[in-house]
Order: C-alpha cells, then sequence, then structure tokens
C-alpha cells in the first residue's frame, strides 16, 4: 500500500498538479459523502455534431464503481452520485441508470442548482461534496463544493490557471477526457483513503463486503431530471 506522499509522487509524475497540499486533500477526502461528475470533457471529449453520439468507457465505469465502493466502506453508506450537464445527453442518462448513480441533471444552464438540491433533499453540506469538471460553465459547482478535480486540457491553459489561481480546484488531472481522466481520479481517491489493494482484492473475489455493497447499490432507482433548454 503506498503512502500519502508516494501516491503525490506517483500522480505528479504523470503529469497531474495537486493544487491544493496533500495532507489538506487528504482531509477534504475523507469528508467526501456525495460525487458530482460533469459529462462532456469529463466522460469524453465533448464531441458533438448531426448524428454523433457522445460515449463513456469502461474503465472510467469501473473506476466510479471502485471510489463508489470505498466510500461506502468508510462511510457505511452509498454517496449519493450524480451527473450534471449543460446539454441534452441520452448517454448520460444511460450511462447513469446502468451504474444506479442517484440522479442525472441534464439541460442545466446554472449548474449551481444542482448543488443547492442535493443538499436539500440529502442533507449533504457543500463541503462534503466531490466535483468532477472540466470548463467555465462548471466553475458555480466547483465554488460550492468541498474538492474539485479538474479534467485537464492542453488546449485550455488559461482555463487552467483561471481555476487554480481563483482555488477553484485540488486537483488537475495528468490525462484528459479521452485518456480516461475519472479513472484517474478514482485511483487516487481510493489510494489517499488507503484502501486500494482491499477494494481492488474485494472486488476481485466478489466477497461478502463487495456483494453487499453490490445490492444495495443496484436497489438505486435513477432519477432522472431536465432542467432547462439545452446550451451552454
Amino acid at each position: 500500500m503506498r503512502t500519502p506522499a508516494e501516491l503525490e509522487k506517483y500522480f505528479s509524475a504523470l503529469g497531474a498538479v495537486f493544487v491544493t497540499p496533500r495532507g489538506e486533500f487528504l482531509e477534504r477526502l475523507r469528508r467526501v459523502r456525495a460525487l458530482v461528475f460533469d459529462w462532456d470533457g469529463v466522460f469524453n471529449p465533448g464531441v458533438k455534431g448531426e448524428g454523433v453520439a457522445n460515449t463513456f468507457t469502461e474503465p472510467d465505469s469501473m473506476g466510479t464503481n471502485l471510489l463508489r465502493y470505498a466510500l461506502w466502506r468508510a462511510n457505511g453508506s452509498l454517496p449519493v452520485t450524480v451527473i450534471v450537464s449543460g446539454a441534452d445527453n441520452p448517454s448520460a442518462r444511460k450511462f447513469a441508470v446502468r451504474e444506479r448513480f442517484t440522479a442525472v441533471y441534464t439541460n442545466v444552464l446554472d449548474k449551481s442548482r444542482v448543488i443547492a438540491e442535493i443538499r436539500t433533499t440529502h442533507g449533504i453540506e457543500g463541503a462534503e461534496i466531490a466535483c468532477v469538471f472540466d470548463d467555465i460553465n462548471d466553475l458555480a459547482v466547483a465554488a460550492e463544493c468541498g474538492l474539485r478535480c479538474l479534467v485537464r486540457r492542453e488546449a485550455s491553459p488559461l482555463v487552467q490557471d483561471f481555476v487554480a489561481e481563483r482555488g477553484l480546484c485540488d486537483y488537475i488531472t495528468a490525462m484528459g477526457a479521452d485518456r480516461n481522466a475519472v479513472r484517474e481520479i478514482a485511483e487516487l481517491m481510493i489510494g489517499l483513503l488507503g484502501d486500494f489493494d482491499a477494494i481492488a482484492a474485494s472486488r476481485m473475489r466478489f466477497d461478502e463486503n463487495y456483494a453487499r455493497y453490490f445490492t444495495e447499490r443496484q436497489a438505486v432507482q435513477t432519477e432522472s431530471v431536465t432542467m432547462d433548454e439545452p446550451g451552454y
């Protein structure tokens, strides 16, 4: 099992940036009870066009599942897990339902409304929410969350500077959306929680602990909410 210091060195060597010092990042992570993911630019590069469907990958899917399992073990309950998209995204809805996320919100012009709803509906404070995002239209969410991870995009160095300089992210990924940034974030968080080997071994065996988690996960009825007109 790698120590937090070893993990920081390991992920930094890949090209990741810890904007928030490792110790504070870990303190924030230990409070997390909810996960909020943007869709385009996070699970996929955000390619759009007539008849073109955006996508997700199985490595990212496994990453979200293992992270939810790690938080379930740490907290004794499933984390609230949500996808928020500013556009109409059938693939996001399909993924959220398949993975039994708590909810998927599409056509959301003001994404901070979703954070307010999570806080009200689930009794979760902003400091207990971790979010994964990639662009300017997500910053209202980042400003409300306790732990923020920005997905790297080489074409957006000024966005990265803007977000880091204003304290709106804690970690910038080494990988982009097309190279499984979600999986990177999931493995980092699980590793920092000190549980990666146990999580991996438990899932490999599909042991009693994992089976209990999976039964709870599969009982979730995903809520699908369309909020506004499509747009960014």
